[in-house]
């Protein structure tokens, strides 16, 4: 940047705003409001501390930004880059930023990046976007309180930016700081920095740009359709490649800045807005097509942008205002956006304007900015999930301004907010939460038995979970049929950057096993529950695991629970042959404490000897086919009632001496009442009758349709619920369970 001497500075600039402040509170507060102040009086004032024009009106503004050869854009990357980087970052490269540049050098640049932003492909992009904004809020909502800009916002803006440059995981922390950089570098053209932070800012800036040049030359000539690889593969007619790798790296980290904290920007103060318009809410979660109008009525009052900035190529004359040659304009986007010439009750946050998109946030002209395709969907989708998560979040009262206090861009840095922690529960009621992972590894254990290995496909930490929980698996086949089956988790509760599940394929079984089997390969995406535990390991002086076959996966992460804490315990595991059970070589470690009974060699493991004693404090766990279980029930009559705890992934046979009958069902929250058929479930019926009941085996075997109990009397048909949990009947599986006997009325709360 060439800084401009006091000596030859324009003097006595008129008209001018007295009271108008870039660095004041109250500019910060509302920047739309502030400038609203002067923009009848001096819709063009001269702004001596930016040494520039600001343009405050809708109309001027149109002018400025649609008339790129009397305003030109050359000035807006103007930023002086130190000498001793001159050979490794010319000063001429920083004048290739898209936003530095006019035509017909922009027009190249931008056709070029504009094919990673289409709409069309950001429009692909939803359902990714949402569901990282899932797993974002499952790390923070259990505490009622968060820093939204940090924890929410920008952790989504930057996740979803990385994944479309198609970088890993590890250069999250310095794709942040070079967002931080950039911005100091652009606002350095209108406000110098100061030693020492303009050395340590060029130094950052110049280190990660040489980190993405060597990214950018391994994929040249990718087939990728990440944003890095576009550009760095487009190539002339000649065959020469269009953009070279410096203005490539330039360009990525213009992406990192705009692509991130604008967007990042935009949503939080949404959230403000929402805070004073608590009804906008209301109606977007019963209308959730208005969550877009609600991203747009947000940026147009108070775009993330507060200005862009031209310079004069020859004398102009804006509102009667004649601007010479020469001089910068800072085109107030914020005022525009809020003209009373053109927009009516401006300042009202307004989610049914007739035509929501009609402001000037994004700019206008050939410097419409690129990535609003990205901004849109990504700026909706992001609210929309946060409110249907968290309805009753809202901003803390007289949110603190906190800023970094750069005129052409306030940067919000924090604002906290709260929410009842009641509202994830209630979520959890009506909701069945999944995830989008990745299978990262794939183990053959046995020759039917395939250990998979599943992980974010971000590198994010997946949630939490204890020994005995297992997850739904969702795939869809060839023909479209989708498959459902429950795995257990046979991982190491302690690591959350993977889960593990061991599938068997069963060729004469109903099909999904050999689906799945087939499908899940190292790098396949595969959608799943979130975990949930139906066979808990309870606190315990000694333990008695039996498994058999396939059933070791569940007993195998409770065996790493029972060891870690000290406690007495045995495995014994049985199956049809040594080289058929799976995950032997993890078990040898442990060597007494596993017994093995390969049925070819030892014969078949004899429970009525095992659990011929009770023992005080002792939980017998068993795992496998349904004659192993059918059996242990047998030889336990005599052992304490809670001692034996199954897990069931086929329902319980139940033995039926009555026809069913039609009953009736209360739902006490909703004051809905409902008949239930002869041949239909609770669920069904509820389901019928516009109930949020959610369900996944349907089978009575995975815990997901468990409703509270309120009165009545309860056939219990689960294979979930113990003897004891079943008599106290204080919940109920409303996929197979009943009203008992003669019992007319069931009273649930849902």
């Amino acid at each position: 940047m060439t800084t401009v001497d006091p000596q030859t500075r324009p003097m006595g600039r008129c008209p001018v705003a007295h009271g108008f402040d870039v660095m004041g509170d109250e500019y910060y507060e509302d920047p739309s409001a502030h400038l609203a102040r002067f923009r009848h009086e001096t819709p063009v004032f001269w702004y001596e501390p930016l040494n520039a024009w600001v343009v405050t009106t809708r109309k001027d503004s149109l002018e400025v930004l649609s008339d790129w050869q009397a305003f030109s854009s050359a000035s807006n990357s103007a930023a002086d880059v130190p000498e001793r980087h001159h050979q490794t970052y010319p000063p001429e490269l920083v004048a290739k930023m898209i936003v530095g540049m006019d035509p017909p050098e922009h027009t190249e640049a931008r056709s070029v990046a504009q094919r990673g932003f289409t709409k069309d492909k950001m429009d692909r992009l939803q359902p990714e976007i949402e569901a990282r904004a899932h797993r974002i809020i499952d790390r923070f909502e259990e505490r009622g309180t968060a820093n939204l800009l940090e924890e929410y916002s920008l952790e989504l803006t930057t996740q979803t930016i990385m994944a479309l440059l198609g970088l890993g995981y590890e250069y999250e922390d310095m794709l942040r700081q070079l967002r931080d950089d950039l911005f100091a570098v652009l606002s350095s053209a209108h406000a110098p920095m100061e030693e020492p932070e303009k050395s340590t800012v060029w130094d950052r800036f110049v280190n990660t740009n040489l980190v993405l040049r060597e990214i950018i030359e391994q994929r040249r000539e990718s087939d990728a359709d990440d944003i890095i690889s576009v550009m760095a593969s487009a190539k002339d007619p000649d065959g020469s490649y269009t953009l070279s790798t410096e203005q490539i790296g330039l360009h990525v980290s213009e992406f990192s800045a705009a692509g991130t904290d604008t967007t990042a920007q935009a949503m939080t103060n949404a959230v403000l807005f929402l805070s004073q318009y608590p009804d906008s809410i209301e109606e977007a979660l019963v209308e959730p097509e208005l969550w877009a109008n609600v991203f747009e009525e947000t940026i147009r009052r108070r775009p993330s942008s507060t200005f862009t900035s031209r310079k004069t190529t020859r004398s102009v004359t804006l509102s009667g205002v004649d601007i010479p040659a020469g001089d910068m304009i800072f085109v107030a986007l914020a005022s525009a956006n809020t003209d009373t010439e053109h927009v009516h009750n401006p300042f009202e946050f307004d989610i049914h304007r007739p035509d929501p998109t009609d402001h000037l946030a994004f700019t206008a002209g050939r410097h419409t900015c690129l990535g609003n395709p990205l901004a849109r969907v990504q700026g909706t989708t992001g609210l929309q999930v946060l409110f249907e998560r968290l309805p009753s979040l809202r901003a803390d009262e007289d949110p603190e301004l906190d800023f970094a206090r750069l005129p052409l861009l306030p940067i919000r840095r924090s604002l906290h907010v709260h929410w009842d922690v009641a509202d994830v529960h209630r979520n959890r009621s009506t909701t069945v939460r999944t995830l989008n992972l990745t299978v990262a590894d794939r183990v053959e254990v046995t020759d039917s038995v395939a250990a998979i290995s599943l992980e974010h496909p971000d590198g994010g930490e997946l949630p939490r979970w204890q020994p005995g929980a297992h997850i739904d698996v969702h795939l869809t086949d060839d023909t479209g049929t989708e498959w459902v089956r429950q795995y257990s988790l046979a991982s190491d509760p302690a690591d959350h950057s993977q889960y593990r599940i061991g599938v068997l394929r069963e060729d004469d079984g109903r099909g999904g096993s050999v689906q799945i089997h087939q499908a899940l390969q190292p790098g396949t995406p595969v959608t799943v529950s979130w975990p949930r535990n139906n066979f808990r390991l309870a606190s315990a002086q000694k333990y008695l695991f039996i498994a058999g076959g396939i059933g070791i996966t569940p007993l195998m992460s409770m065996i790493r629970a029972a060891e870690a804490a000290g406690a007495d315990w045995q495995l014994h595991y049985t199956g049809r042959s040594q080289d058929k059970m799976a995950f032997l070589d993890e078990l040898e470690r442990y060597g007494a404490q596993v017994q093995l009974y390969p049925k070819d060699d030892t014969g078949r493991l004899q429970l009525d000897q095992l659990l011929a004693d009770p023992e005080e404090n002792c939980l017998i766990y068993v795992c496998g086919p349904e004659t192993l279980m059918q059996q242990a029930e047998e030889q336990t009559q005599h052992w304490p009632k809670e001692a034996l705890r199954l897990e069931r992934f086929a329902p319980k046979p139940i033995t039926r001496t009555e026809p069913d009958t039609a009953f009736e069902v209360e739902f006490t929250d909703s004051g809905l009442t409902v008949e239930v058929g002869p041949e239909q479930s609770i669920l069904e019926a509820a389901a019928a009758a516009g109930m949020p009941v959610i369900s996944s085996c349907e089978e009575g075997t995975c815990g997901t349709c468990e409703t509270p109990v309120v009165s009545g009397e309860i056939d219990h048909r689960d294979s979930i619920l113990s003897p004891s949990e079943q008599d106290a009947s204080k919940t109920m599986m409303i996929c197979v369970s009943r009203a008992k006997g003669a019992c007319p009325l069931l009273a649930l709360k849902a």
